[in-house]
């Protein structure tokens, strides 16, 4: 098959990496792929791609937010009805590209909608709340990464979406050293004990400013820990969140570049590296679609601390990961002092590294290559939460 995929962006998002790895290993399964990304600066993505990568120029928006993505809408329609090619699967990983395929459907430019939604948000903007609802109702196929995703989107729009996995790729996410990782560390001024590191960027979804109170409680247990936060390239803008977390390290005392690093987005190559030059992995957030960055924290050999809640819970077991309640301090507290105990962390590890066979991008492939066929030939209708339990085959019960 010719397959389109169209992310928003050509930095490492959670759907950004998802279109990534899934073009690749579409690739690797005899498809043709083409990646079609909007670009705000022009430049390169760093990770190799074996499939052609077309950006999309992506100008500068309006302040608000509904401009903004009215813009980036329009500045994909622009960007594929000039493609040179055509394809037989056209599929947005996020409400922007689907947007634009419904606009590019309607004047027979493209024959159908695939879309694959990771989280659903809960949009203040009655115009952004209409994007997210037209991407999912006006697709002719919709995907989802998770049970929890796939229960709210038969609850709340009364659909049923097919079920694909995500995956890690090992042979990146290693446990090995490398030689770049002493690098990394000085780089980065990495120089405490315990490092705990969190990928994501200072947002309210990843709980951010939970997550620095509660490291401020731990130094009383460990004055020499260090909390990274990486990431943090997105659509929206978090100012007002991001102040009030700068005041709170303030008001702690916390000194940002010695106890607080904020490497901001890392480079592609740096990434497993830097999970490498941590203790613990620590992703208490509130909503994810899946949380790719667990299981690379799984990959490299680190213990890892998470919400008590789905998805999290769908894939890892209470001897795997240890889990908080996001909205309790003390307990996020107690978790990070009990990640940071050799005996505690190996215990984790040891578990959590049972998973990683079970969640491949090989099998996310097969997957939605099964879906894109039952699309092209016309039985996408027929497809229902219990047929996806054939997709399912790597899941873990």
């Amino acid at each position: 098959m010719k397959i389109a995929l169209l992310t928003y962006s050509t930095k490492p998002r959670g759907s950004v990496v998802h279109t990534w790895e899934l073009a690749t290993a579409l690739h690797h399964l005899g498809h043709q792929v083409a990646i079609y990304a909007l670009d705000k600066d022009g430049q390169d993505i760093e990770r190799f791609l074996p499939c052609p990568l077309y950006q999309i120029p992506a100008s500068p928006a309006p302040a608000d937010i509904d401009g903004l993505i009215a813009q980036r809408i329009q500045e994909f329609v622009t960007g594929l009805a000039s493609a040179d090619d055509t394809y037989d699967i056209y599929h947005a990983q996020d409400c922007i590209g689907a947007n634009a395929l419904v606009q590019l459907r309607q004047r027979g430019l493209v024959p159908h909608v695939v879309r694959t939604v990771h989280h659903v948000e809960d949009y203040a903007s009655a115009y952004l709340q209409q994007c997210q609802d037209t991407s999912i109702y006006q697709a002719d196929l919709c995907l989802c990464v998770s049970d929890r995703w796939q229960q709210a989107l038969a609850n709340d729009y009364h659909l049923s979406a097919v079920r694909v996995v995500n995956g890690v790729d090992q042979r990146r996410f290693t446990d090995q050293p490398q030689s770049i990782d002493a690098d990394i560390k000085v780089t980065y001024g990495l120089t405490g004990s315990p490092i705990y590191l969190t990928v994501g960027g200072i947002e309210p979804r990843k709980n951010s400013l939970r997550l620095l109170e509660a490291f401020s409680q731990v130094q009383h247990h460990h004055p020499q820990a260090q909390l990274v936060i990486a990431g943090g390239a997105t659509l929206f803008d978090y100012q007002a969140y991001r102040d009030q977390f700068f005041q709170r390290v303030t008001t702690l005392g916390l000194t940002v570049g010695t106890d607080l690093i904020l490497p901001g987005v890392v480079p592609d190559a740096v990434l497993p590296g830097l999970y490498r030059s941590a203790d613990v992995f620590c992703f208490p957030s509130v909503k994810e679609g899946w949380g790719l960055v667990v299981m690379e924290a799984i990959a490299v050999g680190l213990p890892v601390i998470t919400a008590n809640e789905p998805p999290f819970t769908e894939f890892l077991a209470p001897h795997q990961a240890l889990f908080v309640t996001p909205t309790s301090i003390p307990d996020l507290t107690r978790a990070m002092v009990m990640a940071a105990n050799p005996n505690q962390a190996q215990d984790l590890i040891y578990h959590s590294r049972a998973i990683l066979p079970h969640y491949t991008w090989q099998a996310s492939a097969q997957q939605h290559v099964l879906a894109y066929q039952r699309l092209l030939s016309g039985s996408a209708a027929a497809l229902s939460a219990s047929d996806a339990g054939s997709f399912m085959a790597c899941r873990i019960n």
